[in-house]
C-alpha cells in the first residue's frame, strides 16, 4: 500500500482516515482531510470546504435556517474530494445550480437532469476509488444506505435500501478530475435535508372534491417536506405548496377551495397581521370563504408561521369580500378541526359501559349495556350522525353470524346490517357520515352498509387490496383516511375517494412492515397519527406513527397489553387476562390502571 496525501485548501486541518465510516460533517464552516489511498479505496466524511451560511433569521414569517453554500471544484482536488463536493453542490442546488454543472464534463453536464425523487441517505457513506490516483479515467463507488426519499409532490416517503452508485470521473485539459456521467436526481444526506427542509402540514378539506367546501365539516392533514427558499419567507413557499392541491395520498379524497390557476402575488407582514395578496378566478361565496379561512389559518399556524396575528386576505391588492372583509382572528375557535367527544367506553362481558372519571363505569342504555357471550369487536359511534337516530349506536360481530347494531337507548334492539361469518368479517368501524365498515375475507371485499339509503350492504372498488389478506380496516375520524393491516406484518394506509356509486377505496401505500412483529392491535389518534401495538420476541411494543411522513415514535409499553383504543392525547389498552383496563400516562412513560376489575376492551367513538 502506498500512502499520499490528497492536496487540499489552505484554511484546513487535515487527520489520517482510514477504514472506518464516519459521519459527514455538513454544518462547518470548512473540512478537509488528509485520506489514506490504496489502488483500492479510501473512507472519508462526506463534505469539504462547503461554509454554511444563515438565512431568513429575523423575518416573522419564516424561520432561521441554515443555507448551504457550496464553491466550484479546486485545482487539484482528489476524485473523492470531487464527488464529495458534488454532493455538497446538490445540497445548495436550489439555490445555486450553476455550482454543480462545473462538477461535470460538458457531456454530462448536457445529459443530467435534477429532476425525479431526491435520495436521502443516512449520514454515514463509504467511498472506494477504483484505480489510481494519476488514472486518467477513475472510479469512485459510493455505498451506504437510502434512508427515504422525497417524491415531486413533496411527500417524505421512508425506505431502507443499500445504495451503491458509481462515479466516473476523467481528468479535464487542466488534469483536473471531472465527474463523466451522473444520475439523474439528487442525492441528499439526512444532515442536508434537515438543515434545508421542514416538515410542513397542509389542510385540506373532507368533502366532495369539485363541491367548493359545500360538503365540509373537517379539515384533513397532508403532510409534505418543503424546502427553504433564501429569498422567500416560508409563510409564502407554505401557500404556493397549498395551491398546487394534495399530494397523491390524498388525490380524489378531499376538496381544496382555491381553484386552477390561483396565484400568491405577495405575502407581507404588517404590524399585528400578515396580508396575503392572491390573484386568479376566486369565488367570494360564503361557503368558499370559510373553506379559504380554514386552510389557510392551519396552513399557517399549525407549522408555527404567522402565530398570534390577523391573516388578511386580499386579491388583486384589494381586501376579499364574502359578505364582509375576510380577515382570520389569531385565536378563534375552529369545529373545522372537528369536536372531539370526551366519551369512552369499555366491554364488560359482552355488555357495554360508558367509562366514568373515577371508578367503574354505567352501563349504555338498551340491549348493549345487558351481558351476552354472543357480540365481540364493538365499535361506537355517538348520536347525532346522519343517521339521525338521536342516540349512541353501538355495532358488534355476531357469533351467530354477521354484523349487528343497536342504538343505545331503553327501545333499542339488536338488528343485523351486515351478513357472513363473523370469522370472515374484519371488526366494524364507523365512518363520520354513519355509514358501517368492514371488510369480508371470504369475498375479499369491502363492505358499506348505509341505513339512511333504505337498501342493504354494498361493495366498496378496493383493487389495491385485491389478493391480500386484510385482517382490520379502520377509517379515521376525518373520514377521508383508511388503515387496513394485511396478515401479522403489514399496515397499509389509502383514503375513500370519490363519492355515492363512484366511492371507492384507493391511494393505499404501505406504512409499515415489521418482519419481527406481529401486529395485535392499532387505532387512530387523529387523522394523522395511528397507534399500533405488536408483539415482538422482546415483548409487546407501543409506537405511534405520523402516515403523513412515516415518523415513528416509541411509547410506553407493557406486557400485559392485548388491545388498543386512542383519541387526542387519551391512549387506552385492554389486557391480556380481560380484567384490567389501563391509560397511558406519557408523562412518565407508564400505564396506570383506570378499570380495575371486570373490563375487557376499551373503545373511544369512531377511530
Amino acid at each position: 500500500m502506498t500512502r499520499t496525501s490528497a492536496p487540499v485548501p489552505a484554511s484546513t486541518t487535515a487527520g489520517p482516515v482510514a477504514g472506518r465510516r464516519i459521519r459527514r460533517l455538513g454544518a462547518v464552516v470548512a473540512v478537509v482531510v488528509a485520506l489514506v489511498w490504496s489502488s483500492a479505496c479510501a473512507v472519508i466524511p462526506v463534505g469539504g470546504p462547503f461554509p454554511v451560511g444563515e438565512a431568513n433569521g429575523g423575518d416573522p414569517m419564516s424561520k432561521p435556517f441554515q443555507r448551504m453554500v457550496a464553491i466550484p471544484p479546486q485545482a487539484g482536488w482528489s476524485p473523492v474530494q470531487v464527488v464529495t463536493g458534488l454532493q455538497a453542490a446538490m445540497a445548495a442546488y436550489a439555490d445555486d445550480p450553476d455550482i454543480l454543472a462545473k462538477y461535470l464534463t460538458p457531456e454530462a453536464r448536457q445529459a443530467w437532469k435534477p429532476g425525479g425523487p431526491v435520495t436521502v441517505l443516512d449520514n454515514l457513506v463509504k467511498y472506494d476509488v477504483e484505480g489510481k490516483i494519476g488514472d486518467k479515467e477513475i472510479t469512485v463507488a459510493l455505498s451506504g444506505t437510502q434512508v427515504a426519499r422525497i417524491e415531486n409532490d413533496d411527500t417524505y416517503v421512508p425506505t431502507s435500501v443499500g445504495v451503491d452508485r458509481k462515479f466516473t470521473l476523467v481528468k479535464d485539459q487542466q488534469g483536473d478530475y471531472r465527474v463523466k456521467s451522473l444520475v439523474g436526481g439528487l442525492l441528499l444526506t439526512e444532515t442536508d435535508v434537515t438543515r434545508a427542509y421542514r416538515p410542513t402540514n397542509l389542510y385540506y378539506l373532507n368533502g366532495t372534491p369539485g363541491s367548493g367546501g359545500a360538503n365540509s365539516d373537517m379539515l384533513v392533514v397532508d403532510r409534505v417536506r418543503l424546502r427553504f427558499k433564501p429569498t422567500e419567507s416560508f409563510a409564502k413557499t407554505i401557500i404556493e405548496r397549498l395551491l398546487k392541491g394534495p399530494s397523491k395520498a390524498l388525490q380524489g379524497a378531499v376538496e381544496n377551495v382555491f381553484p386552477h390557476g390561483t396565484r400568491v402575488e405577495s405575502v407581507r407582514a404588517e404590524d399585528d397581521r400578515v396580508v396575503i395578496n392572491l390573484s386568479g378566478p376566486i369565488d367570494s361565496g360564503d361557503i368558499f370563504a370559510r373553506g379559504l379561512q380554514a386552510q389557510l389559518r392551519w396552513s399557517l399556524t399549525s407549522n408555527n408561521v404567522a402565530n398570534g396575528r390577523y391573516i388578511e386576505v386580499q386579491l388583486d391588492g384589494e381586501p376579499f369580500y364574502s359578505s364582509e372583509p375576510l380577515t382570520i382572528p389569531p385565536n378563534i375557535s375552529d369545529p373545522w378541526l372537528g369536536t372531539s367527544s370526551n366519551a369512552a367506553y369499555y366491554t364488560s362481558k359482552g355488555a357495554v359501559y360508558a367509562m366514568a372519571t373515577e371508578g367503574p363505569g354505567r352501563p349504555m342504555a338498551g340491549p348493549a349495556g345487558q351481558a351476552n357471550n354472543l357480540y365481540s369487536g364493538f365499535a361506537v359511534a355517538v348520536g347525532g350522525f346522519s343517521v339521525g337516530q338521536g342516540a349512541d349506536l353501538i355495532a358488534a360481530k355476531s357469533s351467530a353470524g354477521g354484523i349487528w347494531v343497536t342504538r343505545a337507548a331503553a327501545d333499542g334492539r339488536w338488528q343485523q346490517w351486515i351478513q357472513g361469518a363473523s370469522a370472515d368479517l374484519t371488526p366494524p368501524s364507523w365512518h363520520r357520515d354513519g355509514t358501517l365498515w368492514t371488510y369480508d375475507r371470504r369475498n375479499g371485499a369491502v363492505l358499506r352498509c348505509n341505513p339512511g339509503a333504505g337498501r342493504g350492504p354494498e361493495r366498496v372498488a378496493a383493487p389495491s387490496l385485491d389478493g391480500f389478506d386484510v385482517t382490520r380496516l379502520r377509517i379515521a375520524r376525518d373520514g377521508v383516511r383508511v388503515a387496513v393491516t394485511i396478515g401479522k406484518h403489514e399496515i397499509r394506509v389509502g383514503a375513500i375517494t370519490g363519492s355515492g356509486a363512484a366511492v371507492m377505496l384507493g391511494n393505499f401505500q404501505t406504512l409499515s412492515t415489521v418482519d419481527d412483529e406481529e401486529i395485535l392491535d392499532l387505532a387512530w389518534r387523529d387523522g394523522e397519527h395511528l397507534v399500533v401495538l405488536s408483539k415482538s420476541p422482546a415483548g409487546a411494543v407501543v409506537k405511534e406513527i405520523n402516515v403523513g411522513d412515516g415518523t415513528v415514535t416509541k411509547l410506553p409499553s407493557d406486557t400485559r397489553l392485548r388491545t388498543l383504543a386512542a383519541q387526542g392525547e387519551r391512549i387506552l389498552a385492554g389486557t391480556k387476562q380481560k380484567n384490567e383496563i389501563l391509560e397511558s400516562n406519557l408523562d412518565k412513560q407508564k400505564w396506570t390502571s383506570k378499570i380495575a376489575a371486570d373490563a375487557d376492551t376499551p373503545l373511544f367513538p369512531l377511530g
